[in-house]
């Protein structure tokens, strides 16, 4: 009941409405600036504790250095454990107030950085723009997380709000299998009205993400009948299995590009007499010879699709494009698990909304919708079902993620820290 009515608010929402901030909105305001100075010492903190998705203890230490800065907002907060799925696990923070908007507020406490990265320190460049390890992907936003609602605390404004923060341990390289790894979002999501995520978006603090597209594996193996070259095409051997390869992947491109918003990308192909194909480590060897028709081929790729409806029309075709095979062949598609799509909704826009007037009223400028080509997956896909809206990018402003010459916007900090604080005490209020 509460979903529905929330969204009634949402869509009669004007934004002549908010055109003036309150002073329990001011007093916000004025806590997050009073709080940056420790909010800039935790952020740096943080980026210097490596924390590589499979340095398992280094993620467990990020976790550690947060899980008391929740307990002090009179959070229930614990990491945990990943083994089950083979990664270090999850911090999980909840605040329970009885009545009121139930928001699950999204983070991770892994990177791309590994032990071994030459790239493990936070470093001012200027007034403006720090350079570390996982600054806006995304350790910044977990700090905007925790500083919003350490103003919400200081200002008595928590009550009213029911809130659970779930940073995960494998963001950046997903434990398996995705059931378990998931399943504390998948929980969080299904217990929540409102799912936020707060990854840096495209870097630009003038838009979010209404929609992310999924990313699905898939694998394609073919045989063929082997035999010397000056016999291919006849009945008996057939076209080969590069050739069949060649046929699945040119009718992929010419029944599939039209999709909006799709794309299909074939990452990898081995041919020849022999494949031996290593899924681990994205690898493989092949043997053949000019002379010798290929019996054996394999193709890896992906699939980013923007609904779950247009994902589930896309595998259709792509298992019709594949079974029809060229002469003495045979081809096999597998589908694997992967990251879901997270539509358009029209919960989804009305949240936008209410966000962009936020930023307006702080003379931040509008917010407008990231173009899902431009945005990746991310672990709010995983929420999206369940919940009435959602919406991403929240995050830190920055550069360069993933490369080792991450940047961080630091005027973003306090900044988007705002508009997250700002954003769920509009969204208590709505629901009086």
């Amino acid at each position: 009941m509460y979903k529905l009515s929330l969204l009634l608010i949402a869509g009669l929402l004007s934004n002549s409405a908010l055109a003036q901030l309150s002073s329990v909105e001011k007093g916000l305001i004025n806590q997050v600036d009073h709080n940056n100075p420790e909010a800039v010492t935790l952020l740096k903190d943080i980026v210097n504790i490596n924390s590589g998705t499979m340095n398992f203890s280094g993620v467990k230490k990020v976790a550690d250095r947060l899980i008391p800065e929740f307990e002090a907002l009179g959070f229930n907060a614990h990491f945990e454990d990943g083994s089950a799925f083979n990664r270090a696990g999850h911090l999980i923070a909840e605040y329970k107030s009885g009545k009121g908007p139930q928001i699950l507020m999204i983070g991770h406490l892994d990177t791309v950085f590994e032990a071994d990265s030459p790239f493990q320190h936070f470093e001012m460049l200027d007034n403006n723009m720090a350079k570390g390890p996982g600054i806006a992907d995304m350790k910044g936003g977990d700090v905007i997380i925790l500083q919003a609602l350490k103003a919400l605390h200081q200002a008595n404004e928590l009550q009213g709000l029911n809130i659970r923060v779930v940073m995960t341990g494998d963001e950046e390289l997903n434990g398996r299998p995705l059931a378990k790894s998931k399943q504390a979002l998948v929980d969080a999501a299904k217990w929540a009205d409102i799912a936020l995520g707060f990854e840096n978006g495209d870097g630009n603090p003038r838009t979010a993400n209404v929609s992310r597209r999924g990313s699905v594996d898939w694998t394609l193996t073919i045989s063929g009948h082997a035999s010397h070259s000056s016999q291919i095409f006849k009945d008996k051997v057939g076209a080969g299995a590069i050739y069949e390869a060649s046929r699945i992947l040119n009718q992929f491109y010419q029944q599939l590009r039209s999709e909006p918003l799709l794309t299909f990308n074939p990452g990898r192909i081995m041919g020849g007499t022999t494949v031996h194909h290593n899924k681990m480590n994205n690898s493989g060897d092949t043997f053949g010879k000019n002379n010798v028709v290929a019996q054996s081929a394999i193709v890896t790729g992906d699939i980013r699709a923007a609904s779950l409806e247009q994902l589930e029309r896309v595998k259709d075709k792509m298992r019709k494009i594949v079974a029809d095979n060229l002469p003495q062949t045979q081809s096999v598609i597998e589908i694997g698990e992967g990251y879901p799509p997270m539509g358009a909704t029209d919960g989804n826009q009305q949240l936008l909304s209410i966000y962009s007037n936020v930023s307006q009223d702080l003379g931040q400028g509008q917010v407008e919708a990231v173009n899902p080509l431009n945005a990746g997956a991310a672990d709010v896909s995983f929420t999206a079902q369940y919940v009435s809206m959602a919406l991403d990018g929240l995050g830190m402003s920055g550069t360069a993620g993933h490369t080792v010459n991450e940047t961080g916007n630091m005027v973003s900090l306090p900044n988007q820290t705002k508009r997250a604080a700002l954003l769920l005490y509009r969204l208590k209020t709505m629901a009086k």
